[in-house]
């Protein structure tokens, strides 16, 4: 009678889980999906350890829509964007598919649309000719190396009135991608670029990431929810590391 019961619970049980584990895949999928950020390049806008939501729905879905962390559901290819009008617009932050490594999902803020024109001269951005209004506004610190450091703050302008903040770890000029381009945005695919802009793996390294397809894109980043500075199972350091001033944040 015992086992008879046990296999009722455990039947009941797993039932649950499953309507549980439903509802997560189809909320992630088509509606909300929870991301992490590991790395630094999006800082000081996102910092490693915020746990963000990201818009599923805006653009429209495509394969890559389907994908739960490095998994993609198998589906048939979907050559236009399904329901969604809306496309990404300069200055909005993105979760995508690396093409170049499709097992990458990557987070960057859309700095070209199709048909526009991005050059790097001396580390300011120029699209279509025109350099974007850049602005210092102060100091940003961060821990780096079990130290912290102080980086110049940036508000950067972009050509439809959209403003952001960046960071630059050495001077104009000086750093590696400081100084790339000309490219010319092909059509359905969009210049991608990272705020902490010498620490960011993006658009500008063709080689390693180049332009973005439409379709490669999974959705836009809306607000942060959690945030810590150590890690999920490092439980007893909760206490001490949670960035309570980042929760619920939109992401600008």
């Amino acid at each position: 009678m015992q086992k008879e019961q046990f296999k009722k619970i455990a039947k009941q049980n797993l039932k649950e889980w499953a309507v549980v584990l439903g509802v997560f895949v189809v909320v992630s999928c088509f509606l909300i999906q929870p991301f992490k950020i590991p790395s630094g390049s999006m800082v000081p806008t996102l910092l490693v350890g915020d746990f963000l939501f990201v818009n599923k729905y805006c653009y429209g879905y495509s394969n890559d829509s389907f994908r739960i962390g490095t998994f993609t559901f198998p589906l048939p290819k979907i050559t236009n964007r399904l329901i969604g009008a809306g496309r990404p617009k300069a200055g909005e932050v993105v979760v995508f598919r690396n093409e170049k490594d499709r097992n990458l999902n990557y987070i960057k803020r859309v700095i070209g649309v199709p048909g526009d024109k991005i050059e790097l001269k001396q580390g300011i951005v120029y699209i279509n000719d025109k350099a974007l209004e850049t602005k210092e506004v102060g100091e940003f610190s961060i821990m780096d190396r079990n130290e912290y450091v102080v980086h110049k703050k940036y508000i950067e302008k972009l050509p439809n009135g959209y403003e952001h903040i960046i960071i630059k770890r050495v001077d104009f000029g000086k750093a590696s991608l400081d100084n790339v381009g000309p490219f010319v945005v092909p059509e359905g695919h969009y210049f991608m670029m990272g705020d902490n802009r010498d620490n960011s793996q993006d658009s500008r390294v063709i080689e390693k990431v180049g332009f973005v397809p439409l379709n490669n894109i999974m959705g836009k980043a809306m607000f942060i929810f959690f945030s810590s500075e150590c890690s999920w199972y490092e439980v007893l350091k909760w206490p001490f590391s949670m960035r309570f001033e980042r929760f619920f944040t939109t992401i600008k």
